[in-house]
């Protein structure tokens, strides 16, 4: 008898024997977790709640270079991105560097000691191999400057470090589009495509292409100069 005693006093105590409601968070008659267990992440009513919202992009990233900057002078065109050159003219302008050096510093250096005596001529070679430094160090940044881009209706092609030039050929004036290779571009893996026109002598070429890329580009141009020059 006092077991039994014992066994219903004990029932009697717990939380929702006497046929009330369970305490809140607790799991029901029918066994469903109350809406603070039903789901790791999820609101009221099932619903998951809202993620946070995307950060705005600065203004500067999504409008490009500023009005009136000297990169919005010489941008692309059609807001695109200028195709940069092969890495590999970094060792075509270093080797033609050391090249020029010796090449023009040797004898600049005897005709200053034969006419203007031995300080001279040394001057002449200092100046000569201070050049090859030079060369090779601001190599990475003239191939960096370097780079083309294909418009709808034009060629634009980029370069230079202290004077920077901005070229545009339009296709229909194109009329010839070859690509060249001396020995040292054929070591390289490299080539130079150039663009002649009827308007000027002078020809616009792009250096240190791969010979894939420049074979695609010339292949590329011709029929957008043939094509264009129908239309006039």
């Amino acid at each position: 008898m006092e077991y039994a005693a014992s066994d219903a006093e004990h029932r009697a105590a717990e939380p929702g024997a006497d046929g009330g409601a369970p305490p809140e968070g607790r799991a029901g008659t029918d066994g469903a977790a109350a809406p603070e267990q039903q789901g790791e992440g999820t609101g009221r009513g099932g619903e998951a709640p809202p993620g946070p919202e995307p950060s705005a992009q600065p203004d500067a990233v999504r409008a490009g270079p500023a009005p009136g900057t000297v990169e919005a002078a010489f941008a692309p065109p059609d807001g695109g991105s200028w195709v940069r050159v092969s890495p590999a003219l970094d060792h075509y302008l270093r080797f033609t560097g050391i090249a020029v050096a010796v090449v023009a510093g040797v004898p600049l250096s005897a005709l200053c000691w034969v006419w203007l005596g031995p300080v001279w001529a040394l001057a002449a070679a200092a100046l000569a191999l201070a050049s090859v430094p030079a060369a090779w160090f601001t190599a990475g940044r003239v191939r960096r400057s370097w780079g083309y881009a294909e418009g709808r209706t034009d060629l634009c092609l980029t370069y230079g470090l202290a004077v920077r030039q901005l070229v545009v050929v339009p296709y229909g004036r194109m009329q010839v589009v070859d690509v060249t290779a001396n020995l040292l571009e054929q070591a390289l893996g490299i080539a130079t495509v150039r663009v002649r026109t009827a308007a000027t002598t002078a020809d616009t070429r792009i250096p240190g292409l791969d010979l894939d890329t420049a074979v695609g580009l010339r292949d590329r141009l011709a029929a957008r100069s043939e094509t264009f020059s129908t239309g006039l």
